[in-house]
């Protein structure tokens, strides 16, 4: 009935699931901070490492996911795998929040869910191929949760990025309604939390929102690419921004030695907060930068093979050239500091 609805007025459906998945959200997520059920579900206390001074509620997977699962089940309903594994992670995670489990527990989940989902639904490529494209799903449940550390950037990255998807789903050159309504009501779930999580942030994701958008992330993209709605790089460039600093940031920190999972202030958003930019400054700098990403991608939709690829590497360019910026302000920030010490 859904999908009868929308081929007659695409616009208005699209438009309602949004409204009734930012809507749903905002009004979960408000009632467990006015009921004070927010703080006995999890609670964020700063430390030495956090950019925040005061405890948080880390609950706003409690808002996005039922709203996306429900999407998920009734938009989408040949992708009831990807809502029940999202229902499992969130499941995981929440428990990871108010109790903590051991790394190996954790990382065990995402491997399930993200095997469970390709086992499922095989691309007609190599094996050796298909495990890699696993392999970059599972770094992408993982680096969701690494880039959930400022006011309104892992919220924001999911509403522009699973936007992105939107778009290339509703008007792109193989569109899929199923996919694209999903992919809205992810996106306008975000929103909903945005409302309570830029700066100042009353409330944060926590491991039960990250990890299951982390895998939406990669579980869209794959269901994208297997069904033909865009390339095997599409996903990959609308979420490029986090991709590369998440990935950077281990590759540097693996080099030193160090535990890649403990906490830290290394990644190029903190030390953007770190360098004077503010939470709200460091957020709004990343929205622009991934949306012109999206753009871009979503534009090299329509362009030849050999025009695709040309995008995607200057969009890589560009990517590079952005945290060599980053880095160089950086140094002269800790050349100064140690300057005056």
């Amino acid at each position: 009935m859904l999908h009868s609805y929308f081929e007659a007025s695409p616009l208005l459906t699209a438009s309602a699931v949004a409204v009734l998945a930012f809507a749903a959200c905002a009004l979960i997520l408000r009632t467990l901070i006015r009921t004070g059920l927010a703080w006995r579900l999890a609670t964020d206390i700063p430390n030495e490492r956090s950019l925040h001074e005061r405890p948080t509620p880390r609950v706003g997977g409690w808002g996005i996911v039922p709203v996306a699962v429900i999407a998920l089940f009734v938009a989408a309903p040949s992708m009831w795998l990807v809502a029940a594994c999202a229902i499992f992670l969130a499941a995981v995670s929440q428990i990871d929040d108010r109790r903590g489990l051991p790394a190996r527990v954790r990382f065990a989940a995402h491997i399930v869910a993200v095997a469970l989902v390709v086992v499922a639904h095989p691309a007609g490529v190599p094996w050796w191929a298909l495990a890699f494209v696993g392999f970059l799903m599972l770094w992408l449940v993982n680096l969701y949760n690494f880039m959930d550390g400022s006011d309104g950037l892992a919220g924001g990255m999911a509403l522009f990025g699973f936007g992105g998807y939107a778009l290339a789903a509703l008007a792109g050159p193989a569109p899929q309604a199923d996919l694209g309504l999903a992919s809205v009501a992810i996106a306008a779930a975000a929103a909903g939390f945005l409302t309570l999580n830029f700066h100042p942030a009353r409330i944060f994701l926590g491991d039960a929102g990250s990890i299951p958008l982390g895998f939406l992330a990669g579980a869209l993209g794959y269901w994208g690419w297997q069904r033909g709605a865009w390339p095997v790089w599409f996903p990959a460039m609308v979420f490029s921004p986090f991709i590369v600093d998440a990935t950077v940031t281990l590759l540097r920190r693996l080099a030193r030695g160090e535990k890649f999972w403990q906490a830290h202030r290394e990644h190029y958003y903190q030390r953007m907060v770190r360098l004077g930019m503010g939470h709200a400054r460091t957020a709004l700098t990343w929205y622009l930068f991934m949306l012109a990403g999206i753009m871009l991608a979503n534009w090299a939709l329509w362009f030849s093979f050999t025009g695709q690829w040309a995008a995607v590497a200057g969009w890589a360019v560009a990517v590079v050239a952005a945290g060599a910026v980053v880095d160089a302000h950086w140094r002269r920030h800790e050349t100064r500091h140690s300057g005056q010490s």
